[in-house]
């Protein structure tokens, strides 16, 4: 157990006992295996919008110790990166709308070429994905290999990747919606049961606990200073 671990449960042994009951249900769980789990606290913790560096050191150890090779190491990193594609896919269709209503322009061959590629190799499309393929094909052909690496080089099933995807749209630093139900339906589509989705919905749901466990430390150090001074 870390320091800050340590300080938070001796600060309030009460509260660090009904959170460690709350996480330990998906610990229980059996519908994932433990190995992914830990794969899937990784993304939680490594997220963009989150970045919870204790976290990622202690679930990277975890998994390693479950027998995570370098290679799905990585491969989760690499799914989690493409978090930042968000800003294109709520932004643009914002652009469209403050541009007035308008039908969508018919495809290109370029463009029908560039579509089918990527169903091909990510094995959906969503709407989200039309108006930044209609207003900059160049952007979106980049973000489609830079997607498409891990599905064509990585070692975890599709399944896993579809929950990994899950584990961060669902997490309370993101919540992105639109993407969270297409991945939820890929995971499904790829063989996840509705127990698997849930368990990485517990995963990322214990992330709340972080901002205790960085604040508890300075709000303690903090009555200390002020109770020295006191004196």
């Amino acid at each position: 157990m870390s320091a800050a671990w340590q300080t938070v449960r001796e600060a309030d042994p009460g509260f660090f006992t009904v959170f460690d009951e709350l996480a330990a249900v998906p610990r229980r769980s059996t519908a994932l295996d433990p190995k992914i789990k830990e794969l899937v606290c990784v993304a939680v913790n490594a997220a963009a919008t989150h970045m919870f560096v204790p976290g990622i050191r202690a679930h990277v150890r975890r998994a390693i110790e479950l027998g995570a090779t370098r290679e799905e190491l990585l491969e989760v990193l690499q799914l989690t990166s493409t978090l930042g594609i968000h800003a294109s896919t709520v932004g643009v269709p914002i652009l469209l709308d403050a541009l007035g209503e308008r039908e969508p322009a018919p495809l290109d061959d370029r463009r029908e070429a560039l579509k089918a590629e990527f169903e091909a190799k990510r094995g959906y499309w969503h709407s989200f994905w039309d108006g930044l393929l209609e207003l900059d094909p160049d952007f979106f052909e980049a973000y489609a290999r830079f997607s498409s690496y891990p599905w064509e080089h990585g070692v975890l099933e599709p399944k896993v990747r579809e929950l990994i995807y899950t584990a961060f749209d669902a997490s309370a630093t993101h919540m992105y919606i639109p993407g969270l139900r297409q991945h939820i339906e890929n995971a499904l589509a790829y063989g996840a049961t509705p127990a698997e989705v849930m368990e990485v919905f517990e995963l990322a749901s214990t992330l709340g606990i972080h901002g205790y466990v960085v604040a508890g430390p300075i709000v303690l150090e903090e009555l200390a200073n002020a109770e020295r001074e006191e004196q």
